[in-house]
């Protein structure tokens, strides 16, 4: 049985579409997920979604419905490719996903593309995820670092992880063995918690930022993937050829400010859907 639940100011096919998260899968007019351990549909008509009875707070919490996306918005730099970048997103939320099911996927994201990263979260789900009955059906959650800790490399090489299968494993060990605690990360600073993320096999500080944005909503946090930088230099420094990394990652902390993360995953997606001939788009 479903209810229905005000959606406030949510465009939910955009927010599960925009490269965030990689395992909801459209069924019928909805989307079909595990938050959790629980399977989720969700359905959205209009200024309501539809979602199981009991699941409010649930999806409530985790499509952040709470988070003041006017004001975040309103918070943007008022330049062209950036209200451009809002106009397109319009409705597009950060969700707030378990920590380990965020670093994990992002390990497993290193040059792939989306849909890449999508197969390969199903993949370790059905093989290692616990699985949770839906509707006479079946879908899987993520599985903990206990159950990929007991794995070897060439198993999880077999779900198509190449190289990075070293690196979530060694990940999932060290968390699994209480060498590095989420729990402990999610209380410090950004920058220590960063610096402690980056302990782990596989992460450096992109996949760091994501986890941080994505995992521990630290919405401040910029990562800069090949998307974003093109983006940042086309943008904002057209003529000048020579701009680390380091120099672009200070320029987003100043200049996108406490909602940083809101602005690079809309500067991300309208950059992915509008590339055109090697130039943004931003008269969308």
């Amino acid at each position: 049985m479903s209810v229905a639940s005000a959606a406030g100011d949510i465009d939910l096919a955009l927010t599960l579409e925009c490269g965030q998260v990689f395992h909801w899968r459209r069924e019928g007019g909805g989307w079909l997920g595990v938050i959790g351990d629980r399977a989720v549909f969700v359905e959205q008509k209009g200024a309501k979604l539809s979602l199981p009875r009991g699941a409010e707070d649930l999806v409530r919490h985790y499509f952040a419905l709470d988070h003041p996306l006017a004001e975040i918005c309103a918070s943007f730099p008022d330049d062209p490719a950036m209200q451009a970048a809002a106009e397109f997103c319009r409705g597009m939320r950060i969700v707030r996903q378990p920590a380990w099911e965020c670093i994990a996927t992002f390990i497993t994201s290193s040059m792939k593309q989306v849909a890449h990263i999508a197969q390969i979260s199903h993949t370790l789900r059905r093989r290692y995820g616990k699985r949770v009955d839906w509707d006479g059906g079946e879908i899987f959650s993520y599985p903990s670092p206990e159950a990929l800790a007991r794995l070897n490399e060439g198993e999880l090489r077999a779900c198509a992880l190449g190289y990075r299968a070293k690196n979530l494993l060694g990940s999932a060990r060290m968390i699994a063995e209480g060498r590095l605690d989420l729990e402990a990360v999610a209380r410090l600073d950004d920058d220590a918690a960063r610096e402690e993320l980056c302990r782990l096999p596989g992460v450096g500080p992109k996949v760091a930022n994501c986890a941080l944005l994505f995992g521990f909503e630290r919405l401040r946090s910029f990562p800069i993937d090949v998307w974003i930088e093109r983006a940042l230099r086309e943008i904002y420094f057209p003529r000048k050829r020579r701009v680390t990394t380091a120099r672009l990652q200070d320029f987003a902390a100043g200049y996108f400010g406490s909602y940083g993360g809101y602005a690079q995953q809309y500067l991300f997606h309208h950059a992915r859907k509008t590339w055109r001939t090697g130039k943004l788009e931003v008269d969308s």
